[in-house]
């Protein structure tokens, strides 16, 4: 029986004699072995469909495993040289040709992912012996993923309408094409700079289109409350004038008042999100403020929501927010963006804070996102940091008023009068800020 110090010895010894038994491995060991696992693990999910497919399906645990051996030894007789390896893949894509026109006689509909993933297990072995090992599992977890998720990719692919794939086409060109070419340097004695130009356009844009993928995966549920709270982020003046026009068919003044100060609540999120983006300077004095408005405003809402309304029933959605990344438009923001910019900075020159704070107070009849994204491009440059944090209150609280107004015209008396009440409420709420930044 050892003594107690003894097998505290042994336990200490145990990780040490591991790394020893490690180090004496020869260098390739480690990369066969994980070769050999991942090619096992796209080879066991072959199996499984080979065993329910029905036809002819190549390979399996043992095939695939080969197959990722073969890359390797190929690559490591190749060396630093790639013609071995793209000779190993000429001679395996030719036998999954084979395969797979043999399939393709016994079935009509048969698809090639097998042979694709045949040729993944061979290229993993070239990946790894070159050192590449997060590639190499991050490409298998991947196609193990995409493999498994047949079922639901394919149904997806038959739910989403081609629109909505041209939608989210439009975002990449905006982000992957366009941002990428424009130039990143300054122009001018304004110190145009296109490239960030163009990146408030694609953040506006991406947060616009997260709010419209939202509103149409949750369409025809969650009611006119869930609407309003997405609608905000999307537009909360187009969500306003369309609950306005609503409310002159039907009579739920409260449900429609309360919906437009909901939309209002998360206008202050959106806002302090993109000015984050942009200037952590400018949303480190806004983050409390609007943070505190938004709940109010959003607790205002619910409340107000559920006040009685002479109409019976429960309110269905209608509206639907519209595409917001059409080229037009993206163009039109930019446009609008660079001249605010221009004209802040000339009113800055000209009038000082007086000048901007007065400038905040007209963008706010329109939307104040162009003018917004202007000033944290100039905060602290040539905007004082604490002017431009209370040109955004101002904005913001400008465009709550004036989106009442909206309310008052564009709906019938009882709602108008209700939605009046809530937003210009808000908007005076909404300045306080003034008295603590």
């Amino acid at each position: 029986m050892s003594a107690p110090g003894e097998g505290c010895n042994v336990e200490r010894m145990e990780p040490t004699s591991l790394r020893q038994l490690a180090a004496l491995a020869p260098p390739d060991a480690l990369k066969i072995v994980l070769v050999l696992f991942l090619a096992f693990l796209l080879g066991l999910e072959r199996e499984g469909r080979k065993a329910h497919g029905g036809h002819y399906i190549f390979g399996g645990v043992r095939t695939f495993p080969l197959i990722g051996l073969l890359g390797y030894t190929m690559a490591l007789l190749g060396g630093a040289s790639p013609l071995p390896v793209a000779l190993g893949l000429v001679v395996i894509a030719s036998f999954l040709l084979v395969s797979y026109l043999h399939k393709l006689a016994g079935a009509e509909d048969a698809g090639v992912t097998t042979e694709i993933s045949g040729l993944v297990a061979y290229l993993l072995g070239a990946v790894v012996f070159y050192g590449y090992y997060w590639v190499a599992a991050t490409v298998v977890v991947l196609a193990l993923l995409l493999l498994e998720l047949k079922t639901a990719l394919e149904g997806l692919s038959e739910r989403l309408p081609a629109e909505e794939v041209i939608t989210f086409t439009k975002f990449l060109l905006l982000t992957v094409v366009i941002l990428p070419a424009v130039p990143n340097r300054e122009f001018g004695a304004f110190q145009f700079n296109p490239f960030k130009t163009w990146l408030v356009v694609v953040a506006v844009s991406g947060i616009s289109y997260g709010s419209y993928v939202l509103q149409r995966v949750t369409r025809k549920r969650g009611g006119i409350v869930l609407a309003a709270l997405l609608g905000g982020v999307y537009s909360s003046t187009v969500v306003t004038v369309a609950l306005a026009r609503r409310g002159q068919r039907e009579s739920r003044p409260n449900l429609f008042a309360g919906a437009m100060l909901l939309a209002s609540g998360t206008m202050y999120l959106r806002m302090l999100a993109l000015v984050a983006i942009f200037s952590r300077a400018l949303a480190a004095r806004l983050t409390a403020p609007f943070l505190l408005l938004a709940a109010a405003a959003i607790l205002g809402g619910l409340i107000w929501v559920r006040r009685p309304d002479p109409a019976p029933g429960v309110a269905e959605r209608e509206y639907e927010a519209k595409n917001p990344l059409e080229l037009r438009s993206a163009f039109v923001f930019a446009g609008i963006f660079v001249a605010l910019l221009i004209v802040t900075r000339l009113v800055v020159d000209e009038f000082g804070a007086p000048g901007v704070l007065t400038l905040a107070a007209l963008t706010g009849v329109t939307d104040v996102a162009p003018f917004v994204m202007g000033l944290t491009q100039t905060a602290g440059v040539s905007t004082p940091l604490g002017v431009a944090a209370l040109a955004v209150v101002i904005a913001t609280a400008s465009n709550n008023l004036i989106k009442g107004v909206y309310a008052f015209a564009f709906s019938d008396r009882p709602t108008g009068l209700r939605g009046l009440a809530a937003l210009a409420g808000l908007a005076l709420v909404g300045l306080l800020p003034l008295l603590v930044i």
